[in-house]
């Protein structure tokens, strides 16, 4: 029974991440603490153990297709991977309750920016250079980034925050890789959910070497049935994401945010 359910809630996971590029972390640290009963600190290595291997499966396909920026893709990255030590240490002067009580108001912070967003559906285009040329990052009239200095450094600052979030929370960080890809880099919405993959992937890495460093175990049984349900799941979450436009996707995931932060939210508070 406890198997199944293992790979039900990684399949929940796997199909977040598909739909959203980064509902699924969200969604991984409440299902293993509150749905399997495991410790907060332990759940945070399972999650980035498991949201890691389901996004590397899903960012295979998009690459292939296009759907991913790669050189942003991997600005972002690199950033992020410094930052996953950081939140690790960070993380270990915390106590638990406290730290899921932060996770929420962060969530709920993160989905009011993104419902805000969601009523200027321009952002959810390409930002040409004669939009918006206040913004730090530009694209000229093909849709292609032009990296500036100012812009590269944005972006570093962002991938740093992403990475150090993926090591306090045990998140992928596509809650925040999303909308600063598509508020910051003007990419469209569908384009930053695959390039968002990509840095999930990285940014795991980085995050469960820091974790497993520090002296956290994690369970490789339940890791292994949570990504296998997530792997169906993203399969599932993909092939819908692709009839779905842009403005939908960007308001699902902001509501979703917000369902499980109150989850989060009254369980810590209880």
């Amino acid at each position: 029974m406890l198997h199944s359910l293992t790979i039900l809630f990684g399949g929940l996971v796997g199909f977040a991440l598909g739909l959203t590029g980064g509902g699924g972390s969200l969604l991984a640290v409440p299902l293993l603490v509150y749905g399997l009963s495991i410790a907060p600190r332990e759940a945070f290595g399972i999650s980035l153990a498991a949201v890691g291997a389901t996004a590397l499966v899903g960012v295979g396909p998009r690459i292939w297709s296009g759907q991913v920026e790669l050189g942003t893709g991997l600005l972002f990255a690199v950033a992020g991977m410094l930052g996953a030590p950081i939140g690790t240490w960070v993380a270990s002067m915390i106590p638990e309750l406290a730290l899921l009580t932060l996770f929420a108001a962060i969530m709920l912070f993160v989905a009011w920016k993104m419902w805000q967003s969601s009523a200027r559906s321009e952002l959810l285009e390409p930002v040409l250079p004669d939009q918006n040329r206040q913004a730090s990052c530009h694209r000229n009239k093909d849709g292609q980034l032009e990296l500036t200095s100012r812009c590269a450094i944005l972006l570093l600052i962002v991938g740093v925050a992403t990475g150090i979030m993926s090591g306090m929370f045990g998140v992928g960080g596509g809650f925040i890789i999303v909308p600063a890809l598509v508020l910051f880099s003007g990419m469209s919405m569908h384009k930053a959910v695959g390039t968002s993959l990509l840095v999930i992937v990285l940014v795991s890495i980085s995050g469960v070497a820091s974790h497993i460093a520090a002296g956290r175990g994690i369970s490789l049984a339940v890791t292994a049935l949570f990504a296998v349900g997530g792997i169906v799941g993203m399969a599932l979450g993909s092939r819908l994401a692709k009839r779905l436009p842009a403005l939908l996707l960007q308001r699902v995931f902001a509501m979703g945010i917000v369902a499980v932060a109150l989850l989060v939210a009254s369980q810590s508070l209880v």
